[in-house]
């Protein structure tokens, strides 16, 4: 693989530029945890030193940010044209293969953030709520979508609301986590014409509200539903409450074959707008002293409404549309938004850190694994260093 690194000093300058001194006004006088600089400094580097001997398989970005300051910022540059050839390059916006798509945009710096783009999503529906009374979580979710003729409906479809999409929990039968043919639900509705109604037309197999069943169909229906709340579209509701009070400036977002967002895994960000995603969470959704995000919103996000994902994995839970990786001691340690191919947010709230990852793996396991790293490489370090 043999990826070669570019830490540009001119890109490091302009990225703080971004986040310190646009973005973060209201705490430009927060200093690092004392004496977590050093510590940080050689695990990072060690992480560094791994992902260019190729551990970590194909890494595009490797971001660390504490308290406002950009500790390090990797950035690796993968041939996707060369490793595209040994798989089906059909030029089409779902082909993960295609380099004009994936990772990148058209070979710019916008990295899909596949399903990250759900938790962005989540902010969006927030906002919408706040300022349209009319709507609730407990909203039922089935009368929005009168407009669509369902060919399966049964009574239990009906209580269906706007939390248990949020909290995949929707009760519908639905099958996600191959990608790999048809018989994935995700894969299946990404070749429908129809996502919206391929979703819809989904029987359910438990009670909504009762069971975790991870469901991109779901976020896909939360992404409408902002549509139907405000009146616009995703990408211009977006650019109206979050990106520009942001001040990101430059995405890409796909679009389903009706024409409406795919809200479920179609975003593509800059890796450091990304990261104002994860301060503006840091800091209660307050950016330069103004409340973007409504702080209860963001709390109810971040917290293990739904717990006991998986058997084996008894402290991972799950908000709206965000990931809490870990609330061992009742509260929310790390939480986060994931997508395929290895894109993470990770925040730890209690060191104010972010660690970031866009990545490609989608083919080829890689020996180590990125979403480990806050949790089982930096924290370690930090809780031996207090």
């Amino acid at each position: 693989m043999n990826p070669l690194i570019n830490k540009v000093k001119a890109l490091a300058s302009s990225i703080l530029f971004i986040l310190l001194v646009i973005g973060c006004n209201s705490n430009k006088n927060k200093e690092p945890i004392e004496g977590t600089q050093n510590v940080l400094s050689s695990v990072i580097d060690s992480i560094n030193s791994e992902i260019n001997n190729g551990e970590y398989g194909l890494i595009d970005r490797f971001m660390v940010i504490q308290s406002n300051k950009l500790l390090a910022d990797f950035k690796y540059k993968q041939d996707y044209e060369s490793i595209a050839k040994k798989y089906d390059t059909t030029d089409y916006q779902y082909n993960y293969d295609h380099p004009n798509w994936h990772p990148y945009f058209a070979q710019t710096d916008l990295h899909s953030l596949q399903s990250v783009t759900k938790s962005v999503n989540s902010i969006l529906l927030g906002i919408a709520l706040d300022l349209h009374s009319d709507y609730n979580l407990k909203t039922k979710v089935m009368p929005l979508f009168s407009d669509y003729v369902i060919d399966y409906e049964d009574k239990r479809k009906n209580e269906i609301t706007i939390e248990d999409l949020l909290t995949m929990r929707a009760g519908l039968q639905w099958n996600e986590g191959e990608y790999l043919d048809l018989s994935d639900d995700c894969i299946a509705m990404e070749a429908s014409a129809d996502w919206i109604k391929y979703v819809l037309n989904k029987p359910t197999d438990t009670l909504p509200g009762t069971r975790f069943v991870y469901n991109s169909g779901a976020s896909v229906l939360l992404g409408e539903i902002v549509r139907i709340i405000t009146g616009k579209k995703v990408d211009e509701w977006a650019e109206e409450k979050l990106f520009e009070p942001l001040g990101i400036t430059d995405y890409y977002w796909k679009k389903t074959p009706t024409g409406a967002l795919d809200t479920e895994g179609g975003l593509y960000l800059k890796t450091e707008d990304l990261a104002k995603i994860g301060i503006l969470f840091l800091n209660g959704g307050k950016w330069q002293d103004k409340q973007i995000v409504p702080k209860n919103w963001v709390s109810s996000s971040i917290s293990p409404i739904v717990t006991s994902l998986y058997p084996e994995e008894n402290t991972i839970g799950y908000g709206y549309q965000w990931w809490v990786w870990d609330h061992s001691n009742g509260k929310t340690n790390i939480f986060g938004g994931q997508g395929y191919g290895g894109q993470y947010l990770t925040v730890a709230p209690d060191y104010d850190l972010i660690v970031l990852f866009n990545s490609w793996n989608i083919h080829e396991e890689p020996e180590k694994y990125t979403w480990a790293v806050m949790q089982d490489r930096i924290i370690p370090i930090l809780e031996k260093n207090k």
